[in-house]
Order: structure tokens, then C-alpha cells, then sequence
């Protein structure tokens, strides 16, 4: 059993036992909720989850300072979040920080240091943190926040009195008690989306937020390229009649029906949404947003952003997995677009040529199908970032041509205008990379899958802590499509930015989906050289070129053009500090003293 120094992290939710005794599903959903939010502010400081309880987690760091500025950041966010929901629907998080020696087997840390964070927590004011006078010691010089030293305090089950300094977000009271404009032909948008008019549960005096809400839903998901989107006059004519879903959807022809409801009370305002397979009756996904009324107008914009960045990835997923409807034997360029997709969402190697095929199949049977050009570009070029597909001009190339020829097919596709600005960004086009990026979102500012590719235009160009802003903001919506590999972007901006715990956090994550992402096992052991870690650096560096035996670093970087020659070096630096083979002839070095030594 491995023993190593770090710090520890306890959260868990004020009166959660009787938040669960009045709203048990509705607890529970809004804990996962805040949960995910919080995820991208853990792995921003160099955290990882060592598990989940019922009503909180547990969570390890290899840096005190970055283990209390994530504590801080978690308890902003959480202020930010509440302060949107009525009052018998906030949550607050208690946080415990100790450092210490742990003992660790496989993903488990143990000890009586693990065992003071727990207690410790227990002290924290709701929406606070409590830091243990060891901890408090090592990190306070390089904290900005304020803490007051609290003395001592005898802990549950354990022996010795605990010296301990706390911090309370401003104006906290301890006391306080907690209570269709798509280009894409007709033919190939077979999915049909119904959006029936959201039930108003209120004074009929509040009907015209739920048809408004209705109507602001039905454009932000029409501005998708990939389904048709029913019309308000469609839907609206069932509004009030007691028909069911399965009906409705056979009468206006529906693949897909999204229903929801809207509750008022005072100045609260409560709204639910589900989206179900109209055939099946199958609940697809399941939604509730609480907020304060406040400025009406932003808060159901907020609500209609929400729900279209949850829908529209869903609709996709099970689009992708649908049998073909094509009345003929022979598959449609629009079947074979499917089945292709179904492919690129099993993201294997295998799958990944598969797809291939299928969308230039798609292509050649209908040289108009952009949607086809888009993703193959995407899938393209992700091949390459992963090591699957070796990089050439000529594929570079065929990449521009599918983005360009897409945005010409559709240009009001915003996944086209975010193609097109990531392979630009890639290729070193800067100004065209954000031109593009802004046009994605201009057409579709509920996509927040551009908003994330408009990150990549900052990475390239130095701007890191802007990138990770847009990064991070598309994971915390859920955004979890296979097109975006926010934690690899994540971990090369953390990276440049000498975040290099930052950077590992990223890294585990993504290997978490592709275990041998050529890019991530490579900025992996340049973080892990950068922090002295050098035996762990030179085992990511075997894994590296046991997956890639032929990687160097000049071969590595042909596939970067970062406009910032600094960031350039610096990612040179680490990876050559690593033991990355510089260039061909050392491989042949590195792989005799491999051999000598075996």
C-alpha cells in the first residue's frame, strides 16, 4: 500500500437529511446537479474525486494552496448557483482541508488525515470552509482570501484537539436558517421535434410565460441543422386537451416530443421538461430548473439556453442509434450518415474507420449533404489528435475543403461555422479560426459547443485563461458530445499556463474516455517532468511510445501552430525533460537501452 503526502478535501450538504425528507427526487437531483458544475473548478486545481457519498465527496489534491483556492472557487460558484433557486431549494456545501500523510490503495486514500478533513467540515458554516491550523500554515502566505483563526476544537473520534482557521463568503449568517432555419434538405432532417405547449400550474395570469417559454424553446432548437422543428401553429392546437403524448405525436407526425410545465409562486418560479420517443413512450431526458423570478426576460433566456444545450446532444445520441427509415432496400445517403454516426459514437479505432467510410459513402451519394462534410472533417482531424490517423497536408487540406464546402452547403449550420473554425485554428489561421468561431455563435447562441470551439481560437493565439473559461463553461452545461474533447483542450491550457496539477486533472480525465489519446499521454509526461515527478514522467514516456513507437518530439509538434513561440518551447521543454526522443535517430537509442537493459 502506497503512502504519499496530500491534501484532502471533505464536502457535504447543510440539512440535506431534511432537504431529502421533503423533496427526496428533487434533492437528489439538484445535488448531482451542483455536483457536475463544481466537477471542471476540482480539476482546475489539480483535484480528482476519490468517491462520491450520499450527500457529498471526497476529494484529494497533491497542492494545499490549490486544495483551499478550489475550496474558495466551489463555494463562489455554489453562491452563484443559489443565488438563482427559492429559498427552500438552496444547497450549501460544508467543506473540511487537511493535509498529511495518506495511505492510498488503487483509488482509495486512508488514514488519520483523511479521517480530520471529514470532521472538519463539520465545523465549516454552510457555504464555508474550515482549514486546519497545519494546512492553514503552509498556504496562508499564498492566499488572497481572509480566514480567522477559530482555536482549538475536539473532533469526533479523534484524539488531540485540532487547531482550526475558517473563511465565510461575505454576508453569510451562521445562524441563518436554510430554507426551421436549416439549409439541410426537407428528406434528410427525418427527425421530427414537437415542442407541445409547456402546462402553466399558476394563475392563468402567468399563461403568457409558458407560451412564451414554448416559443423561445421551438427557435433555439429550430436553429439546429440536424432535425426539423415543428411550428408554433402545429404544436399550440393541442394545448389544454387531454390527448396522449403517443396521439399527438401520430397526429402531427413526430419522432420526438418534448413536454414540460411551468409552476409560479410569489417570485419563484419552477420549470420542469422531458423529452420522450413519441413511438416508445421512452423518457429520453428528464430536466428541472428553480430560479427567482428577478429580470424575467433573462431568466428565461437563461432557462431556454439550458434546456436546448441539454435537448439538442440528445436528440443527436438517439438519432445516431435509430434503425434506418429509409422505405427502400438500398440505404439513402442520409441512412448511411446515420449509421456512420452510430459508429463515431463508440469511439474505438475500429468504429472510427468504419464511420469514415460511411460518411464518404454519404458524401458520394449526395455531394450536397453537409452535415456528412462537417463531421468528417471533425473525425478527421480528431484521428490524428488521437493517434489513429497519421497527419499529412493532404488530410489537413481535405479538412479545410469539408469545412468550407460545408459552411457553402449550410450556412446557417453553426456546427459547420465551428468546423470550420477548428480545423482553421489548427492549421494556424488565426483571425479566420475567431472569425469563424463568432459567426458559429452569432447564428446559434444556445450552441454551446461553438461557444467551447471559440475557446480553441484563444488557446492558439496565448490566450489560455480565456480558453478555460469557454472550456470549462461547456462542461459544466453537460456538454459531453464526442466532437468536443474539452478535458484534452483543458489540460493543454492548463499546461501553458504552468498549471501543471491543473494539467494532470485534464489528462486522467480524457484518458478516462480514450485511454491511448496520443496527445494527452503526450502533455501528460511533459506535466509530469515540469513538476520534478521524473520516475512517473519516464513511465507516461514508456506508455507514450509503446502506443506510438515512432513519436518524436519534432514529428509531435509538426501538428501545432501556436501562434506564441514561448508556448511552443515550453511544451518542447517538458516533453524533452520527460525523455520524449528528440528526434528519428535517438529512437533507435532509446529502444537499444531499452533492449540492454531488459
Amino acid at each position: 500500500m502506497e503512502r504519499r503526502l496530500a491534501a484532502i478535501v471533505c464536502a457535504d450538504v447543510a440539512g440535506y437529511s431534511r432537504m431529502m425528507g421533503a423533496d427526496e427526487a428533487g434533492t437528489h437531483a439538484a445535488f448531482k446537479a451542483h455536483r457536475s458544475a463544481v466537477y471542471p473548478v476540482i480539476l482546475n486545481h489539480g483535484g480528482r474525486i476519490v468517491k462520491n457519498t450520499g450527500d457529498g465527496f471526497l476529494l484529494e489534491f497533491p497542492s494545499i494552496v490549490g486544495a483551499i483556492e478550489s475550496a474558495i472557487a466551489m463555494q463562489a460558484l455554489m453562491a452563484e448557483r443559489n443565488s438563482q433557486l427559492p429559498a427552500d431549494r438552496v444547497m450549501q456545501f460544508r467543506l473540511g482541508v487537511h493535509m498529511g500523510d495518506v495511505m492510498a490503495d488503487e483509488d482509495e486514500v486512508f488514514g488519520d488525515d483523511v479521517n480530520i478533513a471529514v470532521r472538519l467540515e463539520t465545523i465549516a458554516v454552510p457555504g464555508g470552509v474550515a482549514v486546519s491550523a497545519k494546512a492553514y500554515s503552509e498556504a496562508g502566505k499564498h492566499l488572497s482570501a481572509t480566514f480567522v483563526d477559530t482555536g482549538f476544537h475536539r473532533l469526533k473520534n479523534i484524539a488531540e484537539p485540532i487547531h482550526v482557521w475558517t473563511w465565510k463568503p461575505a454576508g453569510s449568517d451562521e445562524s441563518r436558517e436554510l430554507k426551421d432555419t436549416s439549409n439541410l434538405p426537407a428528406q434528410y432532417r427525418t427527425a421530427i421535434v414537437g415542442v407541445l405547449p409547456f402546462a402553466n400550474l399558476s394563475d392563468s395570469a402567468d399563461e403568457y410565460f409558458s407560451d412564451g417559454l414554448t416559443e423561445d424553446l421551438i427557435h433555439a432548437l429550430s436553429l439546429q441543422s440536424f432535425y426539423r422543428v415543428l411550428s408554433r401553429n402545429s404544436t399550440f392546437s393541442f394545448k389544454g386537451k387531454s390527448l396522449s403524448a403517443r396521439l399527438i405525436a401520430r397526429e402531427i407526425d413526430a419522432t420526438y416530443l418534448i413536454q414540460g410545465s411551468v409552476r409560479r409562486s410569489g417570485n419563484k418560479i419552477r420549470v420542469t421538461a422531458e423529452l420522450t420517443a413519441a413511438e416508445t413512450g421512452e423518457q429520453l431526458w428528464t430536466g428541472r430548473y428553480d430560479r427567482d423570478i428577478g429580470d424575467l426576460f433573462a431568466m428565461q433566456d437563461e432557462i431556454t439556453t439550458n434546456l436546448s444545450a441539454a435537448l439538442a446532444p440528445e436528440i443527436y445520441r438517439a438519432e445516431a442509434s435509430a434503425p434506418a427509415r429509409s422505405s427502400t432496400t438500398d440505404l439513402t445517403a442520409w441512412d448511411r450518415f446515420l449509421k456512420g454516426l452510430s459508429h463515431y459514437y463508440q469511439p474505438t479505432k475500429t468504429d472510427y474507420e468504419a464511420s469514415i467510410d460511411l460518411f464518404r459513402e454519404a458524401i458520394a451519394l449526395d455531394p450536397a449533404l453537409s452535415i456528412a462534410r462537417a463531421y468528417l472533417a471533425t473525425i478527421l482531424t480528431q484521428g490524428v489528435h488521437f493517434g489513429w490517423i497519421k497527419s499529412t497536408g493532404e488530410l489537413w487540406s481535405e479538412a479545410l475543403s469539408l469545412a468550407e464546402s460545408s459552411v457553402r452547403l449550410d450556412p446557417r449550420s453553426s456546427f459547420a461555422f465551428s468546423i470550420l473554425s477548428y480545423v482553421n485554428a489548427m492549421e494556424g489561421n488565426y483571425e479566420a479560426a475567431r472569425d469563424a468561431g463568432s459567426k458559429a455563435i452569432e447564428l446559434n447562441p444556445y450552441d454551446m459547443g461553438a461557444r467551447g470551439v471559440l475557446g480553441i481560437s484563444h488557446l492558439v493565439v496565448g490566450e489560455h485563461r480565456q480558453a478555460i473559461e469557454l472550456f470549462s463553461a461547456a462542461v459544466q452545461r453537460g456538454n459531453s458530445d464526442p466532437r468536443y474533447q474539452w478535458a484534452a483542450l483543458n489540460a493543454f491550457s492548463h499546461y501553458l499556463l504552468r498549471q501543471y496539477d491543473a494539467s494532470l486533472s485534464w489528462a486522467r480525465e480524457a484518458l478516462y474516455l480514450n485511454p491511448n489519446h496520443l496527445q494527452v499521454l503526450a502533455v501528460r509526461a511533459a506535466a509530469l517532468a515540469q513538476l520534478g515527478r521524473t520516475e512517473e514522467a519516464a513511465k507516461a514516456v514508456e506508455v507514450l511510445l509503446t502506443s506510438f513507437p515512432g513519436l518524436t518530439v519534432e514529428r509531435h509538434l509538426r501538428n501545432f501552430r501556436w501562434k506564441v513561440a514561448a508556448d511552443t518551447a515550453h511544451y518542447r521543454e517538458g516533453l524533452l525533460k520527460a525523455g520524449v526522443p528528440p528526434h528519428q535517430s535517438t529512437i533507435v537509442d532509446f529502444a537499444s537501452k531499452r533492449t540492454a537493459n531488459s
